[in-house]
């Protein structure tokens, strides 16, 4: 279970990668967030957000719903 949860359903690239970004930092380290997405593109995003800002990618996953589930890590 992660310690936040964002429902970016329903948003299009780049709202839901740019409402994490916002989110992340106020998590504290080692804290996680789970983010639900609908638009595919996020699959993308979310590998280069983690990258390009030092969090990590837990997990990237399409759920039996079609929807798109990432969990991040701040660190």
């Amino acid at each position: 279970m992660a310690d936040q949860e964002l429902d970016a359903r329903g948003l299009t690239c780049p709202l839901p990668v740019m409402r994490t970004a916002k989110l992340m930092l106020t998590i504290k380290v080692g804290q996680t967030l789970r983010v639900l997405a609908t638009d595919p593109a996020t699959v993308i995003d979310f590998d280069a957000y983690a990258r390009g800002s030092g969090n990590v990618l837990l997990e990237s996953k399409k759920t039996p719903a079609g929807e798109f589930e990432f969990l991040l890590k701040r660190v």
